[in-house]
């Protein structure tokens, strides 16, 4: 049995405010330890639970943020940017048997501790065929259409919730509880170690691949902070404008929609200006 484990930061134990989470600050290299952490429970959890493999894939920012020093010597780690599924890269190869998303946040426009989608802002909404849509929503999709249950998601309270709605049977962890975007009542790491660790391991249960889920055509529209970004976002081919500071493409499969939101997001962050966004 072989676990992916989909790991971001903004929602890892003791995150609340962007420096946790911006590579060079000091605070970030504080916040390491904390996300790897979380990360090495669940992977501990699996194992406890009967899982032969945990590959962890980073998902944040660079993609070279966890101590891999720290992870139990079982675990193989895939690091780096410029994946083809990103977020969710390794699930296209038919050998995983369930994902976990560790560390995971609320969606842009939302409430929720650091809450964004792929961007840390310009973005201020998106949705998948009319849903207002995660991270954990779209890659969820992505897992469904391999035929991979989501099995475990951590992150705050809210995100937790957010989960009921794309992963119902899945284990959640709230690892600190939502009070703004910036702050949250938070668990000490020994006490998320302990929760995650155990939720993973009962996770285990819900492993298992299924027939692959041809759920599209899927529609994903974006709303942005400022009217540039959508003209931007319109260069990647099937991209058009749907609204005011809106872009709207469609594809035919979650892998062609994930690629296709990877593109835009990379065209966007290059528009934005430093000051005047």
């Amino acid at each position: 049995m072989k676990i992916l484990v989909s790991a971001d930061m903004e929602g890892a134990t003791g995150v609340t405010w962007p420096a946790d989470v911006l590579p060079g600050t000091p605070q970030w290299e504080r916040c390491r330890s904390l996300f790897t952490s979380d990360v090495n429970a669940a992977a501990l959890g699996f194992y406890d639970g009967g899982a032969e493999e945990v590959l962890v894939n980073e998902a944040h920012w660079t993609m070279r943020n966890l101590l891999l020093e720290r992870l139990d010597d079982r675990v193989q780690m895939l690091t780096g940017k410029h994946k083809s599924l990103s977020m969710v890269e390794g699930i296209q190869h038919g050998d995983v048997d369930a994902v976990a998303f560790v560390g995971y946040h609320t969606g842009a426009g939302t409430e929720g501790v650091l809450a964004h989608t792929y961007l840390a802002n310009s973005i201020t909404g998106v949705w998948l065929n009319g849903a207002r849509a995660s991270e954990g929503l779209l890659n969820a999709h992505v897992a469904a259409e391999y035929g991979v249950p989501v099995v475990l998601v951590t992150g705050d309270d809210l995100t937790c919730a957010d989960a009921a709605g794309y992963a119902p049977d899945a284990r959640t962890v709230a690892v600190k509880d939502y009070v703004s975007r910036y702050a949250a009542v938070c668990r000490t790491p020994a006490r998320t170690a302990a929760d995650i660790r155990a939720a993973a391991k009962e996770a285990v249960s819900l492993a298992g691949r299924y027939t692959p889920v041809d759920g599209g055509p899927f529609t994903v529209e974006l709303e942005f902070d400022a009217e540039h970004l959508a003209a931007a976002a319109t260069v990647v081919p099937g991209v058009a404008v749907s609204g005011e500071r809106r872009v709207a493409y469609t594809s035919e499969t979650m892998y062609e929609g994930i690629r296709t939101f990877k593109a835009v997001t990379t065209i966007v962050s290059s528009a934005v200006e430093e000051q005047y966004g």
